[in-house]
């Protein structure tokens, strides 16, 4: 037994597998010193008992009532080590653990990896200048600050106390020779450096100092380990791991491959129900042996994965966890899409022109207020999206957000305007994938061929223009993230080749086709007298530009001529 390690177990919950990993170990002829918190029920400790029942090697330290963030954990730890320093001399090397925690190699193993090491502490200790090593809460004010209330159960006293000590300036004094650090509670120390912390003359001053440090189970070792330790190696052989808010990461059973890599000797923190973790570790098994050395880095990658995934997750995809709060998407959408303003009342059938010559699916006015216009006059799109404008005005963001992901791979376009819904419009100008695509003033032309009474279109004029213009100021906003691009639509009409070739080469920018045909533009005859009238009766369409009978394609002008001749 000479040269053994003894494990120190803090036991809260979960008694049961708290059981079965101290009998594990004890018959695998290892000490084992239980401290069961002071606050589980006499019922629960007999169970415990019970279980460990017929165990020479196992004994149970003095109760504390412990509670987190607290000296009652540390002061549990020293009642533990002393009783094992006091009962199994032959002990050399300490190894603390919890309840939670699961062999994950044979303990013959690691009895071998640390005769190897038999000067060694393995445990964590790095000083907050150096690394920072908390993650949302206090690095160095835990060591300068007084920490009289529990942060879980008294929280408002807690951190009123915190801002009153900073306005007035409070700063403790840290004992002399003592540089605080900071690391992981779950170490292995040698014989030698545990007996030296806890005989260490100045121990009654370290521990006043510590019972008022914010949780010094993370610094009480960690910081008198390096006063009396001959060689450190500042890493623990527990694998415990915790996710970008502080809290530890729970295994399950189909962590089991992922266990096995990190070649660690023992896991924080194991769900109490999973039976085939339980059942494949609790084992001696030689076959199993690998004589590695504990690397956790190997799976630091995979965790880095889950938190990459957790905070940001896949562009344009939301989930629970953020779904609640704005800015925590990866992206609004997950895929770049194109939104056309304009286009559709200036061009007869510019849906089914843009589709033949870039490809894809082109929609009408996805946001109308009758229906959703989706491209072919489908009822039903693609993830089960109804056309129902209802349905699409609950959510509108999340109506487009869920239309890019249903069928990414896939470029969208759709027509958007003034006479749409408007509420999408912002979102789309913060999306860094959506490309707006704007002719202004082209919601005129249906008007011009209305036919209604001159009073109703000129009311209607003023109220498009009116909505129009709203867009186009924050279409230039600095905040804008989307792509824009803006013509009047005297300048479009003058010139509409080179615009619609740069939409052909944005939309299908790997075919680099060039324009074969154009697409049939409206009628536009008489157009420059009607916006003339709504001058005269008192609405100015400043938005479509300088419009004047010049600019009527020659082919219409001469069209109109025929229809005049034959009337």
């Amino acid at each position: 037994m000479t040269g053994t390690v003894g494990f120190l177990m803090l036991v809260h919950a979960s008694l049961g597998r708290g059981a079965q990993v101290a009998r594990h170990w004890c018959e695998s002829g290892c000490p084992v010193v239980v401290h069961i918190d002071a606050r589980v029920g006499p019922e629960d400790v007999a169970a415990f008992r019970a279980a460990v029942a017929g165990l020479d090697n196992l004994r149970f330290a003095r109760r504390h009532r412990c509670d987190w963030g607290t000296f009652s954990i540390v002061a549990a730890t020293q009642a533990a080590a002393e009783t094992m320093l006091a009962e199994f001399p032959e002990v050399n090397h300490i190894f603390l653990a919890s309840g939670s925690c699961l062999p994950l190699r044979p303990v013959p193993e690691l009895r071998d990896y640390l005769a190897r090491h038999p000067d060694t502490d393995f445990i964590e200790s790095v000083t907050t200048a150096d690394v920072a090593w908390a993650t949302g809460g206090l690095d160095t004010e835990r060591f300068t600050l007084r920490f009289p209330f529990s942060w879980r159960s008294h929280r408002r006293l807690f951190d009123a106390y915190v801002r009153l000590q900073r306005r007035i300036g409070f700063r403790r004094r840290i004992p002399e020779g003592l540089n605080p650090h900071l690391g992981s509670q779950w170490w292995c120390l040698t014989r030698a450096t545990l007996s030296a912390i806890l005989a260490d003359p100045r121990r009654r001053e370290f521990d006043r100092y510590f019972r008022r440090v914010w949780i010094p189970d993370e610094s009480y070792f960690q910081t008198l380990a390096r006063r009396h330790s001959s060689r450190i190696e500042s890493r623990s052989l527990t694998l415990a791991r915790f996710d970008f808010q502080g809290k530890p990461h729970i295994f399950y059973d189909d962590h089991l491959q992922l266990l096995r890599r990190s070649d660690c000797f023992v896991a924080r923190k194991i769900w109490p129900k999973a039976e085939r973790l339980y059942e494949a570790f609790l084992s001696n098994d030689p076959q199993v042996t690998k004589n590695a050395e504990p690397n956790p880095g190997r799976i630091d990658r995979l965790f880095a994965q889950a938190t990459e995934r957790r905070t940001r997750g896949r562009p344009g995809l939301r989930m629970q966890s953020r779904f609640p709060r704005q800015g925590w998407e990866n992206g609004r959408t997950c895929a770049p899409y194109s939104v056309f303003q304009g286009f559709a009342e200036l061009f007869e059938g510019f849906e089914t022109w843009l589709e033949k010559a870039a490809g894809g699916r082109v929609h009408g006015h996805l946001f109308a207020p009758a229906r959703v216009e989706f491209a072919g006059g489908e009822r039903i799109y693609n993830g089960c999206l109804s056309d129902s404008a209802a349905l699409r005005d609950y959510d509108p963001e999340g109506f487009l957000v869920s239309l890019i992901w249903n069928t990414r791979g896939e470029r969208q376009c759709f027509q958007f305007g003034p006479a749409d819904r408007q509420e999408v419009a912002d979102f789309m100008l913060g999306d860094r994938n959506a490309s707006l695509s704007v002719i202004t003033g082209a919601w005129a032309v249906p008007l011009h061929h209305s036919g209604r009474d001159f009073a109703e279109v000129r009311a209607e004029a003023a109220r498009l223009q009116a909505v129009e213009a709203r867009l186009v100021r924050r279409l230039r906003e600095h905040w804008v993230r989307a792509g824009v691009r803006i013509w009047p639509l005297a300048d479009f009409v003058a010139a509409p080749v080179e615009p619609l070739q740069a939409i052909l080469a944005e939309v299908a920018p790997q075919d680099g086709r060039r324009l074969a045909e154009l697409p049939r533009m409206r009628d536009l005859t008489g157009f420059a007298a009607f916006l003339q009238r709504l001058r005269n009766e008192g609405m100015n369409p400043h938005l479509a530009g300088d419009f004047t009978a010049d600019l009527v394609p020659p082919r219409q002008g001469r069209e109109a001529e025929r229809r005049r001749a034959r009337g």
